[in-house]
């Protein structure tokens, strides 16, 4: 079934058959006014090997980029790529057991590269992981994690400032922030604790998934100096300013800056640009037009990087580093704010849609 959604008070012809109009909510405070077309952003290089189909994640390294596949079937597509700047692979890296989901990359102050094997499309894995590369490594270590509150889908990792890893969960309304309770151990699962929620103000930026594409996160960066993390939608990107390292208390009482990525074709990836000036994105090119091959393009980031001579956040790796007191007991003004306006009241009338259309077709039966 199609769900269109349509200007309040607009009159409109009959839907096509299949579809459903849904009324778009009106205005609301927090949300962000519709706006004219962005232009598409600039192309960097184009990522011609064919193993690179589903491009999900994407890092930016000295030499170049990393990118790592979403759930690939095929055995040589399930690697860690490193590529040129002109988006060439130069080197891989094989998984030593299989990988059920990748979805996302973060490169830590001293070089590693972690991986996020949390994408969970059904919501049914007992356990989901993150794999971490030593710089210059051939061989990621796997560490197993647990939500304390039942499965969730996720494909936005990022780097808490002291190293650990926090997971953004891919749901509409407000995504959960979750962080390992302790030190991560190779071999055993650590349970994670949920850190708040971030909600993002809502967009009417062109996307192929509509309403529900402005809603649900699809990846995530941090800025070089570790000043500014960004959250991506399929429509959008997100800017938070990060005071004294805090990453959590920045997305969840943080207000963003937003950057239009208009009409991605199915965009699951974000990276800072080495100098913090720019965003890169890079689409999946399972779901682009035939015969066209990934683009890394560029956005101009709409914070401004700070001077290089301030001080900027240190992080040790994450299994070096006892777990914080601020763990247990977050601050998350966003938990007690609730779910902004407009994600309420449009998932409700598209449920509202649903339902009558299940309802007349039982009728019919």
């Amino acid at each position: 079934m199609t769900l269109a959604l349509v200007p309040a008070g607009a009159v409109v012809a009959p839907p096509p058959a299949g579809a459903v109009w849904v009324a778009a909510p009106p205005a609301a405070a927090g949300a962000l006014p519709l706006r004219a077309p962005s232009p598409a952003g600039v192309p960097v290089c184009r990522v011609r090997d064919s193993r690179l189909n589903e491009i999900s994640g994407l890092a930016v390294t000295a030499g170049g980029f990393v990118v790592v596949n979403d759930s690939a079937d095929d055995e040589p597509r399930r690697r860690i790529f490193f590529l040129d700047q002109g988006c060439r692979v130069t080197r891989t890296v094989r998984y030593p057991s299989r990988p059920r989901d990748t979805e996302d990359l973060a490169v830590g102050t001293d070089g590693a590269v972690w991986i996020a094997d949390t994408g969970d499309n059904d919501r049914s894995r007992r356990t989901v992981a993150v794999w971490r590369l030593p710089a210059g490594g051939d061989r990621p270590v796997l560490y197993r994690l647990t939500y304390p509150d039942g499965a969730h889908d996720a494909e936005a990792l990022l780097l808490d400032g002291t190293g650990r890893p926090l997971i953004v969960t891919k749901q509409g309304g407000a995504a959960g922030i979750y962080g390992p309770a302790g030190d991560l151990v190779a071999g055993r699962a650590v349970p994670l604790v949920r850190r708040g929620q971030v909600a993002l103000p809502g967009t009417g930026t062109s996307n192929p998934f509509g309403f529900l594409g402005r809603a649900v996160v699809t990846g995530a960066a941090a800025s070089p100096d570790g000043r500014r993390v960004v959250l991506r939608t399929y429509a959008d990107a997100f800017e938070f300013d990060v005071p004294g390292g805090d990453v959590v208390a920045a997305l969840t009482g943080g207000t963003p800056r937003v950057v239009p990525l208009p009409d991605e074709p199915q965009g699951e990836s974000i990276a800072y640009s080495r100098d913090g000036r720019s965003l890169l994105t890079v689409s999946e090119v399972a779901d682009q037009p035939a015969g066209t091959r990934p683009t890394i393009l560029r956005y101009p980031a709409p914070g401004t990087p700070r001077s290089p001579s301030a001080p900027a956040t240190t992080a040790a790796p994450a299994s070096t580093r006892a777990a914080s007191p601020a763990v247990a007991a977050p601050s998350d003004r966003n938990d007690r704010r609730g779910l902004p306006t407009v994600l309420l009241v449009g998932a409700g009338l598209a449920a509202a849609g649903l339902l009558a259309m299940i309802a007349a077709r039982r009728a019919k039966r």
